[in-house]
């Protein structure tokens, strides 16, 4: 029988080589320099007592994109969160104006006393005559009147006053600041005026009225709207405008008007269906005063702009940790409500505010404040 050898072909190593303490923290710490070089597969972040959070897909906490502090998030959002949102304000909508109809009720029987519309009476019998007293009339026309002459005069509605001790040099520059001020109201916002004057008629009649103050990326300049107290609603519960659930402000707007928008890229790109008919009993009367009806073939969306608070996916509040704290940010939406498609989402909130502040964009306008002015 032959002889097997049956020794090992390698040495064994009676030695071992442990690497120290500086060598094993040296390659963890190259290990981690290379894996946050490619952050789109893996995300690393190291804890204070030395243990190592890995996140191998981070993307799936969040979606892609809406870094830009004032990108349309309707973007990045999946479409059943769209839908959730929009069906949930749509309600908050239909919710906030059915707590409001006795009002519009008695606003609208308001309108009947100005006397605009002449109508043929059948009591006490067929053709008799009729009369509305205009002291309703007269009234709103004389407040008119004069409000404008005392908030408008000829050479503009900014007075500037120097605050501390005066000099020469501070009562310059506040010359200069009027006159740049009163130049944009007046002659770059061409809309001020009008505005304004029709904000003074409707005042006195519904007892509030709204102006609305932005920035108009369409004509890349400033914009002051009055918005009707019918157009303007907030919950039954809100005592002003800054602690309101939320502020909805209903838009009409033309199918033409709403394309521009989403070409823009200001609004999402989607096909909407025909717009449907939502007239209130106010809009209804506003016409019957005015004279006009309203065409088969005109297509007017109507456009809900909703300022509230709300704690999205993806886009929640984080503490110093990093961790949700479950507070809702505030947000602008916009939906049409036909649809009840979400149109746009945006911040409402300065980029970098600690706080996340709500902006003033409503200015609340009554009589007591027009009086004492």
């Amino acid at each position: 029988m032959a002889d097997i050898d049956k020794a090992l072909p390698n040495e064994v190593r009676k030695e071992f080589e442990v690497p120290g303490e500086e060598e094993i923290q040296e390659t963890l710490t190259e290990e981690v320099s290379e894996a946050q070089e490619s952050p789109d597969d893996v995300e690393i972040q190291e804890n204070e007592d030395g243990s190592v959070d890995i996140d191998l897909d981070p993307q799936a906490a969040a979606p892609e994109g809406g870094d830009e502090h004032y990108s349309n998030l309707a973007d990045f959002l999946p479409d059943d969160v769209l839908g959730r949102v929009g069906s949930d304000l749509s309600q908050k909508y239909l919710d906030y104006s059915s707590s409001r109809k006795e009002w519009e009720k008695t606003y609208t029987q308001g309108l009947d006393l100005l006397g605009f519309k002449y109508n043929n009476r059948t009591e006490p019998f067929q053709g008799a005559s009729g009369a509305t007293h205009p002291v309703l009339a007269e009234a709103v026309t004389q407040f008119q009147a004069l409000a404008y002459k005392e908030l408008l005069p000829a050479d503009g509605p900014i007075r500037t006053q120097v605050m501390g001790v005066p000099s020469e040099q501070k009562t310059q520059q506040a010359d200069r600041v009027k006159d740049f001020m009163n130049y944009q109201l007046m002659e770059k916002m061409k809309e001020y005026e009008p505005e304004f004057d029709q904000m003074l008629f409707n005042l006195p009649l519904a007892g509030s009225a709204f102006k609305k103050i932005y920035y108009d990326e369409m004509q890349q300049r400033a914009v002051s709207k009055f918005v009707p107290a019918d157009d303007l609603i907030v919950p039954y519960t809100a005592t002003s405008l800054d602690d309101a659930e939320a502020i909805i402000h209903r838009v009409k707007m033309s199918e033409n008007d709403l394309k521009k928008q989403q070409v823009a890229g200001f609004y999402l790109d989607i096909e909407l269906s025909k717009p449907e008919t939502h007239e209130t009993d106010v809009d209804k009367k506003e016409r019957e005063l005015e004279g006009v009806k309203r065409t088969r073939d005109e297509d007017i969306f109507t456009i809900l702009e909703i300022h509230t608070d709300l704690d999205l996916e993806g886009f929640e509040d984080k503490d110093s940790t990093g961790e949700d704290t479950g507070i809702k940010l505030p947000y602008i939406v916009t939906i049409e409500l036909g649809s009840r498609e979400v149109l746009s989402i945006r911040r409402n909130y300065t980029a970098g505010d600690p706080l996340k502040k709500r902006p003033v964009s409503y200015t609340h306008l009554t009589l007591p404040t027009i009086c004492s002015v």
